[in-house]
């Protein structure tokens, strides 16, 4: 279900974002400034949600993230993702996360940390970027774990119905949203590691050693 949902809200966004990035690649803007100028709106938008102004801040947020898609769009418009620029967009991801939920966090904690909202925050911070580096360091090793009820987007989704239920007044709102994300986001840790296991290819006989034949006759 995540699946779908993801493909199909990528789907939407890519109708309004290949307009946009071929007028930025024509006028001369990179891919690379593109993701700095998204991380630098993500910040802007984290500080409003800290002091309070959390309609404010999820609009700007999201609007932000949105540049998430759009520079790796330009980048394929180029022919390609360089490495920097994909150790940049990375870097930027992790840096534009921890000031979502440390600005969540902080908020919860200056309301007296109402259902535990604050702790849940530093759950999902956490659990979140572990997400991503198990992702990464299994692409590293050659294994495959590119799986998960709880990626990045829907993890920025889940966070800004939140910060939407609280700033129409909901108190439960945003800590509500903050446990169902800490859930999945654990969830999904788990998920990625034993995916990646299961893609581990058999290790190769040592020299000498015999390979073990099924009742069919076939290599087991």
């Amino acid at each position: 279900m995540a699946k779908i949902v993801q493909v199909s809200a990528r789907a939407v966004v890519a109708y309004g974002l290949n307009p946009t990035a071929r007028f930025l690649l024509r006028i001369g803007v990179t891919p690379n400034a593109v993701t700095v100028a998204g991380t630098v709106g993500v910040l802007i938008g984290s500080y409003f949600g800290a002091m309070g102004h959390l309609i404010w801040g999820t609009v700007i947020v999201t609007s932000f993230a949105l540049t998430d898609a759009l520079d790796g769009t330009m980048a394929r418009m180029r022919g390609g993702s360089s490495k920097f620029g994909a150790l940049l967009d990375s870097s930027m991801d992790r840096l534009a996360d921890a000031a979502v939920f440390g600005a969540v966090a902080y908020y919860l904690a200056g309301q007296g940390n109402p259902y535990g909202g604050m702790v849940a925050a530093l759950i999902s911070l956490s659990a979140g970027q572990v997400v991503s580096y198990v992702k990464a360091r299994a692409q590293s090793l050659g294994l495959n774990a590119d799986v998960g009820i709880a990626e990045r987007l829907e993890r920025l989704l889940i966070v800004g119905v939140g910060g939407i239920l609280g700033g129409a007044g909901l108190e439960w709102g945003l800590p509500a949203a903050l446990w169902v994300l800490a859930a999945l986001s654990l969830i999904t840790v788990f998920q990625r590691l034993i995916h990646a296991a299961r893609t581990e290819p058999a290790p190769a006989p040592a020299p000498g050693e015999s390979v073990p034949i099924d009742p069919k006759g076939t290599s087991a």
